[in-house]
């Protein structure tokens, strides 16, 4: 599992990656009352802004963690945005991405970068 900065973690599945955001980013949004997803087959770009999620506390924009093609979308958290905050690291994963440059995995953090970057 790889993680970013901007609080998302990517699991490999096969030839594509899960991404959802961390605990600590649900944790940090509050109760998640609204998402919205893009669509299959969308091409995307690092950075890009594609999904949008609004909390009891703000709204917020998920950017794309790498290049790729989103190629499934969790729609169980479209209609049940609290299953973000409840299982944000398994059922509350936002898309699955084929990755264009799968070896850019390696320039995100691992596990324990990623404790480190939360705890400063």
């Amino acid at each position: 599992m790889k993680f970013t900065e901007e609080h998302e973690w990517l699991r490999t599945d096969g030839d594509e990656v899960i991404v959802g955001i961390t605990a600590h980013a649900a944790e940090q949004l509050g109760d998640i009352v609204f998402v919205e997803l893009p669509e299959a087959d969308t091409e995307v770009a690092k950075d890009d802004e594609i999904v949008v999620i609004e909390s009891v506390k703000a709204a917020s924009d998920i950017l794309a963690p790498l290049d790729g093609t989103i190629t499934e979308v969790n729609e169980a958290i479209v209609e049940n945005p609290a299953l973000v905050n409840e299982d944000p690291m398994e059922a509350g994963w936002f898309f699955k991405l084929k990755l264009a440059d799968p070896s850019e995995m390696d320039t995100l953090m691992d596990e324990a970068a990623y404790k480190a970057y939360v705890a400063d």
